[in-house]
């Protein structure tokens, strides 16, 4: 934090008490530099943290922090005090930044897969089996759409991103046992859905 930032107390001055997040948040959205300086040192620790443990890699939740830090700049004036505390509001941002970077990064990879099976000189076989695995992917996603949204979260956290049930959970900010009834009845719809027996 540079010079800005720093209480300055004339002789006899008692230093005041640091101001709170949501004290912090109102000050960013009328655009005070220097509030938001010590808003970055409350929460950038918490952001990061999170951030990294939605996409463990250290080097893109380094950037993603940043990038949700900078939307916090930007939508100070959109936090709403009545709805929860100012670090929440932060680490809401900061974990639908972190998913939206998952999913973006399975979508790149989705492209390669289906970019790799166009090749037309491919066997016949080859080209039936994979026509067949894209039909079978197709239908999975659209039964995974037919899901509720924290159904799908889950699943999709735990079976195609590898996390543990303790993991989703800290993730999704539930408890573990929640956790495992989302996926229980959302895997018993997906077979039902797919048509696969019991």
């Amino acid at each position: 934090m540079g010079e800005r930032g720093r209480l300055r107390l004339h002789p006899g001055e008692t230093p005041a008490l640091a101001p709170s997040a949501e004290e912090l948040l109102r000050r960013v959205a009328a655009g005070d530099e220097a509030a938001f300086s010590s808003l970055y040192d409350l929460v950038a620790g918490p952001v990061l943290g999170l951030v990294t443990r939605v996409l463990r890699n250290h080097a893109q939740a380094e950037e993603v922090a940043q990038e949700v830090l900078v939307e916090v700049w930007r939508k100070a004036a959109r936090y709403v005090p009545e709805r929860g505390s100012a670090l929440s509001w932060v680490l809401t941002i900061a974990h639908r930044r972190a998913v939206d970077r998952v999913r973006s990064h399975q979508a790149v990879l989705d492209r390669e897969d289906r970019a790799g099976r166009m090749d037309v000189r491919r066997p016949f076989d080859e080209v039936t089996e994979s026509t067949l695995a894209g039909l079978d992917q197709q239908r999975v996603r659209q039964c995974l759409s037919a899901l509720t949204e924290l159904q799908r979260e889950s699943i999709v956290l735990a079976y195609y991103n590898g996390y543990t049930y303790p993991e989703v959970a800290e993730v999704l900010k539930v408890a573990p046992g929640t956790v495992k009834t989302r996926i229980r009845d959302g895997l018993i719809r997906l077979r039902d859905c797919l048509g696969v027996d019991r």
